[in-house]
C-alpha cells in the first residue's frame, strides 16, 4: 500500500510539474517572438527612414534641376552645362540616365555616364507610358518597374515649367534597395525585402523572387506548403500601406528548404504625395533562432527537474528493491519456462512444416483452424488463405462429404478414424490415406480433429500394375495353350489346302478359293504365332518398322469399312521420320487395333484423325490416333488395357484388343496413353478418345 502511495504521488507530482512548465514555456515563448517582431519593426523603420531621405535627397536635386529649367528660355542644349553639376550628384546608388522630355518638339536629352549629354527623338514605352500618367500629377511619379535581366527598372517624373518639359530618372530599384538592404541581419540569418505597390518583388536576397509577383512566386516554387497567413498580410495590409508584425510559413531561408516557421515586422515606404504611391519593407527571422534562445533558459529548468525526478526515483528504489528481486527471480523463472515451451513448438512447427504429408486440423463446424505449407501449396494458396473456411468451400462435393461423415465418427465416438479416398483438386486426383484423431480441451472432450494424411497415389498404381501384371501372366498361360491346340487344326488345314492346290489346275474358280483358305489359314497362324509371343512377353525383334508406310497399308486395309461406316479420314504424317525399333507386322497390327476401336466407337459417323510426328528431345516418334466418339467414362480408363475388359455390348467385342497392343507396345520400349472425355460428362463439351503412341527409335538411327 506504502509502494503504491509513492508511486501515485510521483506520477502526480511530475505530471503537474511537466503541465506549469509547458504552460510556462508557451508563454515565455509568445513574449520573447512578441518583442523579437517589435525589434525586427524598429530595424524596419529605420530602414524606411534611410530609403525615403535617399529619395527626398534626390527630389530636391530634381527640384533645383527643374527651377533651372523653368528660369530658362527653354532651350536646354543651351544650359546643359549648368544642369550637368545637379544631375551628376544624383547619378550613382542605382540611377544609370536622366532623361529631360521635350513634350513640344517630342525629343529627349540624357545625360548618364560618363558625364555626357546626348539628344534623340522620344523613343516609345517607357517615356511615353510616363507622359501619359503626369497629367494630375503634382509630385514625384513613379512608374510601374520592368523587370531587365540585371534586376528591376524603374522610373521617376516630374512636369517642369507648365508641363512643356518633363524630368525622368532610371534607376535599378533592386540595386538602389540593395545599398540600404543587403547588411541587414534581424538575429543572425534574418533578411530584408520590398514589394511594389502591384505587390511585385523590387528586392529579395533569393534573385529568383525579384520580378516576380509575390503571391504566385511563392506558391511556384513551394507548392506543397500553405501560403494563405503571408498572402493576407500582404493582401489586407501592406499593400494598404500599414505597419504591423506576426508570423508565417516559408519553404526558403537563406539556402534552407522546406517548411519553416518565420517572424516578421512590416512598415510602408512613402515614394509619392500626389499620387500617393508606397513600398512596402519588411524585416523577416526564422522562428528556430528565437526558440534556440529560449530552449538554453530551460536547460537549467531541466536540469533542476532532472535532479528532483534521480531524488524520487532513489527513494523509490529504496521501497521496491525487495519487491524488485523477488519479480527478477520470477522473470527468470517464467524466462526460462517460455524458452523451453518455444523451442518445444518451434521443433514441431518445423516438423509440422517439413513434412510432405497433409496436416491439418478441423472443428466441428468443418472449418480449418489450422494447416501446414504443403497442405495449403496442394490447394494452391498460403496457410493463412485457408484458416476459418469451410471445407464445401476448398473441396469437392463428394470429398467434403467424405470428410464430414469422418468427423462426426470421430466427434461421435470420440476414436481416431482411418480410411482411404480420392482427393480432387482442380485436374488433378490423387489417392490418400487419412488418420483422423480427436484433440480434447482440459474438460477431456474433443475440441479439434487432427488430420494427417498422406498421398499414395504411387502405391495405388503400382498396386494396380502388380494386378495387371498377374492378370497377363494368367492370359499369358491361357494364351499359350489355347494356342497350341488351335495349331494342331491349323496344321491340318494348310496341309489339305496345299494338297488340293498342287491337285487344282490354276486360273480356275476352284485354285482361287483354296489359295484364299491357304492365306486365311496364314493370317490364323501368324495370329497364334502372335499370342504365343505375346504369352512369352520376349524383347521383340530388332527389326526396323517405316511408321507412316506402315500406317497407310492399314489405311487402305480399312478404307473400305470407313467408307461404309461413314467416317471421315484425315491424316497429318510428317515425312522423314526416322525408322522405330519392332517388327512391321506387329505395329500394323497395334494402328489396326486402335483403328478398329475408334471406327466401334463412331456408329453413326465421325471423323477419324491420325498424326505422325518426332520429338528429336527425347528421340521418340509420337503417333496420335483421335476419334469423335462417345468416349469412355473416367471410372474405366484406368482399366482400359485388363486382358478381358472391354466396354462394348456383350458379343461385340473379347476385351483383348488394346491388351494385345499395351503388349506389343511395352516389348519394344514404347509407351501408350489414353485421353478421353465422355459423351455425357458435361452438356456441350467436345467429346472423343485419343491414343497417344511413343515409340523409340532405332539404335542405328541414334
Amino acid at each position: 500500500m506504502m509502494m503504491g502511495g509513492v508511486l501515485i504521488a510521483t506520477v502526480l507530482f511530475l505530471s503537474a510539474s511537466a503541465w506549469l512548465d509547458m504552460r510556462s514555456s508557451r508563454n515565455v515563448r509568445e513574449i520573447v517572438k512578441s518583442q523579437f517582431n517589435e525589434e525586427q519593426l524598429v530595424i524596419a523603420r529605420h530602414i524606411k527612414w534611410q530609403i525615403e531621405r535617399e529619395l527626398d535627397f534626390m527630389r530636391k536635386e530634381i527640384d533645383i534641376v527643374s527651377a533651372m529649367i523653368s528660369e530658362g528660355t527653354g532651350d536646354i542644349e543651351a544650359i546643359q552645362e549648368q544642369l550637368a553639376r545637379p544631375l551628376y550628384r544624383i547619378l550613382g546608388n542605382g540611377v544609370y540616365r536622366i532623361g529631360i522630355i521635350d513634350r513640344e518638339n517630342n525629343k529627349l536629352y540624357s545625360f548618364g555616364y560618363p558625364r555626357k549629354w546626348r539628344v534623340d527623338d522620344l523613343p516609345e514605352g517607357l517615356y511615353k507610358d510616363l507622359i501619359a500618367n503626369l497629367d494630375d500629377v503634382t509630385d514625384i511619379y513613379f512608374s510601374r518597374p520592368v523587370h531587365e535581366i540585371w534586376g528591376m527598372r524603374i522610373a521617376m517624373a516630374r512636369r517642369i515649367d507648365s508641363s512643356r518639359h518633363v524630368l525622368a530618372i532610371e534607376f535599378d530599384v533592386t540595386r538602389f534597395l540593395g545599398h540600404f538592404l543587403q547588411n541587414i541581419r534581424s538575429g543572425k540569418t534574418g533578411y530584408a525585402w520590398v514589394i511594389g505597390d502591384d505587390g511585385t518583388f523590387l528586392y529579395h536576397p533569393y534573385a529568383e523572387f525579384v520580378g516576380q509577383n509575390a503571391f504566385s512566386a511563392r506558391e511556384a516554387r513551394d507548392p506543397g506548403i500553405s501560403h494563405q497567413t503571408i498572402n493576407f498580410i500582404q493582401k489586407n495590409q501592406m499593400l494598404k500601406g500599414q505597419e504591423g508584425s506576426g508570423a508565417y510559413s516559408a519553404g526558403w531561408h537563406r539556402g534552407f528548404t522546406g517548411k519553416i516557421e518565420k517572424l516578421i515586422g512590416y512598415c510602408p515606404v512613402s515614394v509619392s504625395r500626389n499620387p500617393s504611391q508606397n513600398w512596402s519593407l519588411a524585416v523577416v527571422a526564422p522562428v528556430s533562432e528565437i526558440e534556440g534562445y529560449i530552449n538554453r533558459t530551460h536547460i537549467w529548468r531541466f536540469l533542476f527537474q532532472a535532479i528532483l525526478i534521480v531524488v524520487i526515483i532513489l527513494a523509490g528504489a529504496a521501497l521496491l528493491f525487495n519487491e524488485i528481486r523477488w519479480g527478477r527471480r520470477l522473470e527468470e523463472k517464467v524466462a526460462e519456462r517460455t524458452e523451453a515451451l518455444n523451442k518445444s513448438e518451434e521443433k514441431y512447427r518445423s516438423l509440422v512444416e517439413s513434412a510432405e504429408d497433409f496436416i491439418f486440423t478441423i472443428d466441428r463446424e468443418g472449418r480449418f483452424q489450422s494447416m501446414n505449407s504443403f497442405t495449403a501449396s496442394f490447394f494452391g494458396g498460403r496457410p493463412e488463405d485457408f484458416i476459418g473456411r469451410d471445407i464445401d468451400h476448398i473441396l469437392p462435393r463428394d470429398s467434403s462429404r467424405k470428410h464430414h461423415k469422418l468427423l462426426q465418427l470421430v466427434y461421435t465416438h470420440e476414436r481416431s478414424v482411418r480410411d482411404e479416398f480420392t482427393l480432387r483438386a482442380g485436374d488433378h486426383e490423387i489417392w490418400i490415406s487419412a488418420n483422423f484423431m480427436p484433440i480434447r480441451d482440459k474438460s477431456g472432450h474433443v475440441e479439434l480433429v487432427l488430420c494427417i494424411a498422406r498421398d499414395i497415389t504411387n502405391e495405388k498404381k503400382l498396386e494396380r500394375q502388380l494386378i495387371n501384371t498377374e492378370k497377363l501372366a494368367s492370359l499369358g498361360t491361357l494364351a499359350a495353350g489355347v494356342a497350341h491346340e488351335i495349331n494342331n487344326p491349323l496344321g491340318v488345314i494348310l496341309g489339305f489346302s496345299d494338297l488340293l492346290i498342287r491337285k487344282t489346275p490354276k486360273n480356275t474358280q476352284a485354285y482361287e478359293d483354296l489359295k484364299t483358305i491357304e492365306r486365311q489359314g496364314m493370317s490364323c497362324k501368324q495370329i497364334v504365332e502372335n499370342l504365343l509371343r505375346f504369352a512369352r512377353f520376349g524383347q521383340g525383334a530388332e527389326n526396323l518398322s517405316d511408321v507412316n508406310s506402315g500406317i497407310r497399308e492399314i489405311l487402305n486395309i480399312v478404307a473400305h469399312t470407313l467408307e461404309m461406316e461413314g467416317i471421315e479420314m484425315s491424316t497429318r504424317l510428317t515425312e522423314d521420320i526416322p525408322p522405330v525399333r519392332g517388327d512391321p507386322r506387329e505395329w500394323q497390327q497395334v494402328y489396326l487395333n486402335l483403328i478398329n476401336n475408334a471406327c466401334a466407337a463412331m456408329k453413326g459417323g465421325g471423323t477419324l484423325t491420325i498424326t505422325s510426328a518426332y520429338d528429336r528431345k527425347d528421340k521418340k516418334v509420337i503417333v496420335q490416333i483421335k476419334d469423335t466418339g462417345y468416349g469412355i467414362c473416367h471410372e474405366d480408363l484406368d482399366r482400359i488395357f485388363e486382358p478381358f475388359f472391354t466396354t462394348k455390348p456383350e458379343g461385340e467385342g473379347t476385351g483383348l484388343g488394346l491388351s494385345v497392343t499395351y503388349g506389343i507396345v511395352s516389348k519394344y520400349g514404347g509407351i501408350i496413353d489414353c485421353k478421353s472425355m465422355h459423351q455425357d460428362s458435361a452438356a456441350g463439351r467436345p467429346h472423343g478418345t485419343v491414343f497417344i503412341l511413343k515409340m523409340p527409335i532405332s539404335e542405328m538411327e541414334n
